[in-house]
C-alpha cells in the first residue's frame, strides 16, 4: 500500500491516512507551545478547500484569543461536572489527583493537553470548522473537543462533538 504524502505551502508535510490528511501543527495553550497533530478532512486526491484553507489561516493569526475561549469553555466543563468525576472514583487522594479542586483557567495547564486540530470538511451551512481534540486527567478514555466554528468556540465536551 503505498502512502500519498504533500508538503502542503500551508499546512506543511501531509501525509493521506484514515480519510484525512495527517501532519503537525504548534498551538499555544495555557501559555505553553505544544506542537500536535494536525488532521485535514479531504480525500486523497481532492484539493483542500478555500474555507478548509480559510479557517486554518483565521484560526493561526487569531489563536490567541481564539485558544483564551476555548480555554474558558473546558474550564466552564470542568467546574460544571468535576464533582460528578470525582464520586466517579471515590478514592478521595486519587480524585484529588486527577479531579483537583481547582481556581482558575490557569490551573487547567497540568490537566489538560492537546492533541489534535481538526479541520473539518465543509457542511451544507458553509461554516468554516475546527475541533480541537485534547487528553484530560480526568478522562483518559474520551478526552475532550472543543467545536470551533467561524472562529467562535461553539462549546466543549465529549470528543464526539467534533468528530
Amino acid at each position: 500500500m503505498r502512502t500519498t504524502r504533500i508538503n502542503d505551502e500551508l499546512f506543511g508535510k501531509l501525509e493521506h491516512k484514515n480519510n484525512f490528511w495527517r501532519g503537525k501543527t504548534t498551538i499555544k495553550m495555557f501559555g505553553e507551545e505544544k506542537e500536535i497533530l494536525l488532521s485535514i478532512d479531504a480525500y486523497e486526491n481532492t484539493d483542500f478547500s478555500n474555507v478548509q484553507k480559510e479557517v486554518f489561516l483565521n484560526f493561526i493569526q487569531d489563536m490567541e484569543n481564539i485558544m483564551n475561549k476555548a480555554e474558558k469553555h473546558i474550564y466552564d466543563y470542568y467546574m460544571e461536572n468535576y464533582e460528578e468525576y470525582r464520586e466517579m472514583i471515590g478514592n478521595k487522594l486519587e480524585a484529588n489527583q486527577v479531579v483537583p479542586n481547582i481556581y482558575s483557567v490557569s490551573d487547567l495547564k497540568k490537566l489538560v493537553e492537546p492533541a489534535e486540530l481538526i479541520v473539518r470538511r465543509v457542511r451544507k451551512n458553509g461554516k468554516r470548522r475546527l475541533g480541537l481534540l485534547c487528553d484530560v486527567s480526568w478522562d483518559s478514555e474520551n478526552g475532550i473537543g472543543i467545536k470551533i466554528e467561524d472562529e467562535g468556540v461553539e462549546e466543549a465536551g465529549y470528543q464526539d462533538i467534533v468528530l
